[in-house]
């Protein structure tokens, strides 16, 4: 069986450190890759800016904040969403931000889910457990090229 792979977007430590313990106390098995900007995002997926090769494998699921530096979520979701080789990627952003406009613009521009983060880190971890359960056991997924 093929290892699973999350790319954690995520520029706040603290919510990066609670977001790999949820995953772990869960049991979550994959390998999770942390991108703190949208920059290093788009690096691992595409490669860097001279046309590199990408950093590594397609991962099976992105877990995206849209407050990022460098380069927002959004813009992010958009180039994710514009580009065949991850245009099918699972994309769920996952934000503490509860505006209806982003909520609106985040499945404008492709997301599959939106998930606020919950401000209790017990019902953060069990968010991120179903989370997890969901896109990477109970998710059937394409395994054409370019899909997921």
């Amino acid at each position: 069986m093929k290892k699973k792979i999350i790319l954690l977007v995520e520029d706040d430590p603290d919510h990066e450190i609670l977001t790999i313990r949820a995953l772990r106390r869960h049991s979550v098995v994959a390998d999770i890759v942390v991108a703190r900007d949208g920059v290093a995002a788009l690096e691992y997926l595409f490669g860097g800016e001279t046309g590199g090769p990408p950093a590594g494998p397609l991962p099976n699921i992105i877990l995206l904040d849209l407050k990022l530096p460098r380069l927002n979520g959004f813009d992010v979701l958009v180039r994710v969403r514009r580009h065949e080789r991850t245009r099918l990627l699972p994309v769920v952003v996952l934000s503490s931000s509860d505006d209806e406009q982003d909520i609106l613009d985040s499945y404008r521009h492709g997301a599959n889910s939106y998930i606020r983060k919950p401000v209790d880190f017990a019902k953060f971890t069990e968010v991120t457990r179903q989370l997890g359960q969901y896109w990477l056991e109970l998710n059937e997924v394409s395994g054409s090229p370019g899909g997921c």
